[in-house]
């Protein structure tokens, strides 16, 4: 190819498998794989530098829609704000594991990030005078914590979904080729470089090839560990696993985000633009419970001090409805015109799903699994690290999937949307120069045995063992045992639940022998690696000796700075299906970043997090 933006050329087939080159390949095309292929497509212009993106699901399918409440900027559209004050509070929100270098980047990128997508054609919600509006949302605040502070620029309550449809509108602009309903499954990674991926075409069963300079990931992340969960059926950890699998690191795995506000039993998600235009979480009583654990900015801490007290509220029997295992969300002073005109999927959400009403009685929530904090670990340039510091060359990573180390163990609301715009480009822009000077890896003999031999194994077993039932089972306990709250013995009891989990799944049973769109099939191989993630997840937790974050410990219920301001970094070092993780997971430490000023002191220390 020539043209970076022209469709490619008739891919060859060997044995069976189709054959593709693009210089830079981008697995997954949600919000960071979509604004890594738009910068790598802008930045390509006028080279001979190709752009394929390989995706599961069709573009505007991919979870970033379903994200609701909006993208942090410190635009000061609405009232005095700056990246300063935005840099302060993602630190301080992610309990002070956050590489501050990443965090002032992200704060000082922001303003041009949210700039590109209006000239995209973004429809933001605007104030009288024609400007982004802007919402309060959790964790947010001017003056190093001193009041709520408006950030979030926003869309109704329907911003990943107008992100998501802007993206790739402007992604068809320029041309980009994309592989629609191809799941990527294995990364061709010898002796330290990259050479492409293998995928399987959902449509037909059969093997892609792509051979590659460089590959960015941006797969989303992988809730569907847990079953009370916001995340879609797909957010499976596939390309987390695939590195995993690889023998690279994952990077702070056990801090996981549950939002506080999920439908009561069904955690789908309310946003926390509700309690930013002024919704009020309340206990059976009728309290607004959280002026007593955050006196300053109360429905509006961050995620995690706030899904800790509305368990506590449950666990003290202060909890709403027959069984006293919820709280309310109060929307109903808010008045119809703002729920219906800033809020209308989370006002449809409960009438659906709960048949309640917001504009006239509170709604049932509880904590869901939201968002993984931790992930494949990368510089603030978006390359994968081989270890603490070393870039695997050509390797990228951006969004949920990727660890910058940008949320720490504890993401604020709204800087999900804007990491993966700000990483998601770098990742892009950065691929494009990196691929400008070399030359494309040979690919191994027969590249795709792996994924043949995976997909062969898988398509023919005819065990007892029911992949729903598996899951169902992973789900429930990852729930009971290492949500909101944990202890040493109940991840020691998870990790041999997981174990059992492997020796059933070795006795699968599928039913369709198919090739074209075989869900059980799918639905199998994701099973194996969400097992592989949760013993990572459940193993990195044990292991930390503190509560911090997402992370609560409640036999260690103190943040303990002095032995844990410390990344965790964990490696597969042998057999994953040994009954001991020790066998087969190493786990090391990285530093935090911290950022000293002109006079040698530290600009963010480590302080207590008082809201």
């Amino acid at each position: 190819m020539t043209d970076a933006h022209a469709p490619e050329a008739q891919a060859a087939v060997v044995d069976g498998v189709h054959h593709h080159q693009f210089d830079i390949v981008i697995i997954g095309a949600g919000g960071a794989g979509m604004r890594a292929a738009i910068a790598a497509a802008e930045e390509a212009q006028g080279t001979s530098v190709s752009v394929g993106v390989i995706t599961k699901l069709y573009p505007t399918r991919s979870h970033t829609g379903a994200a609701q409440g909006g993208m942090a900027a410190a635009l000061a559209n609405v009232e005095e704000d700056n990246a300063e004050w935005h840099t302060y509070d993602t630190i301080k929100g992610g309990d002070y594991l956050v590489d501050q270098d990443a965090a002032q980047i992200l704060a000082k990128e922001a303003i041009d990030a949210v700039i590109d997508l209006e000239n995209m054609g973004l429809p933001f919600n605007r104030t009288p005078e024609g400007k982004i509006d802007q919402r309060r949302f959790g964790g947010h605040t001017r003056d190093h914590g001193k009041a709520p502070v408006r950030r979030a620029c926003y869309a109704a309550d329907r911003t990943g979904h107008m992100i998501l449809q802007t993206l790739f509108q402007n992604c068809v602009k320029l041309g980009v080729n994309f592989f629609n309903e191809y799941y990527a499954l294995d990364l061709l990674y010898t002796e330290g470089k990259v050479s492409g991926v293998v995928a399987y075409e959902l449509a037909s069963g059969q093997l892609h090839v792509f051979q590659a300079k460089a590959v960015i990931f941006a797969t989303g992340g992988f809730g569907k560990m847990f079953k009370t969960t916001s995340n879609a059926h797909t957010l499976t950890g596939d390309g987390v696993g695939m590195i995993w699998r690889r023998g690279l690191p994952l990077e702070d795995m056990e801090f996981f985000q549950f939002h506080p506000t999920g439908l009561a039993g069904l955690g789908i998600l309310l946003t926390e633009g509700a309690r930013g235009e002024g919704a009020i979480l309340r206990n059976a009583s009728g309290e607004r419970f959280m002026e007593r654990y955050a006196p300053t900015i109360k429905d509006l801490a961050p995620r995690d001090i706030v899904a800790r007290c509305m368990v506590q509220e449950v666990r003290e029997g202060r909890g709403a409805g027959p069984n006293k295992d919820y709280v309310l969300l109060d929307c109903t002073h808010l008045g119809a015109e703002v729920l219906e005109t800033k809020l209308p999927d989370i006002t449809e959400f409960a009438r659906l799903y709960l048949g309640i009403d917001p504009v006239v009685e509170p709604v049932p929530v509880m904590p869901t699994a939201h968002y993984a904090m931790g992930g494949i670990p990368t510089n603030t340039d978006a390359e994968v690290l081989l270890d603490n510091t070393t870039p695997v060359p050509g390797l990228y990573a951006a969004g949920e999937c990727a660890c910058v180390s940008v949320h720490g163990s504890n993401r604020l609301g709204t800087n999900s949307l804007l990491d993966i715009n700000v990483f998601g480009k770098r990742a892009g822009q950065n691929a494009v120069a990196y691929v400008q000077g070399v030359d494309f890896t040979p690919l191994p003999d027969d590249p795709a045995k792996g994924v043949r031999t995976l997909v062969e194994q898988v398509r023919g077993a005819s065990g007892s063992e029911s992949i729903a039932t598996l899951r169902k089972t992973l789900q429930e306990n990852m729930d009971d045992k290492a949500q909101v709250y944990r202890t040493a013995d109940s991840l020691r009891e998870m990790l041999h639940i997981i174990h059992d989990l492997r020796q059933r799944y070795k006795n699968i049973g599928i039913h369709d022998r198919g090739s074209r769109f075989n869900t059980d099939l799918l639905e199998a191989i994701e099973l194996g690696f969400l097992l592989d993630l949760a013993e990572v997840v459940v193993y990195s937790a044990m292991n930390r000796e503190e509560s911090r974050g997402g992370h609560m410990r409640e036999d260690f219920q103190k943040r303990d700075d002095e032995n844990w301001m410390k990344h965790t970094m964990a490696y597969l070092t042998g057999d994953a299906t040994s009954p001991d993780p020790e066998d087969h997971i190493k786990l090391d430490y990285k530093p935090v970043v911290f950022v000293k000023g002109d006079d040698g002191e530290l600009l963010y220390p480590p302080m207590e997090r008082k809201y």
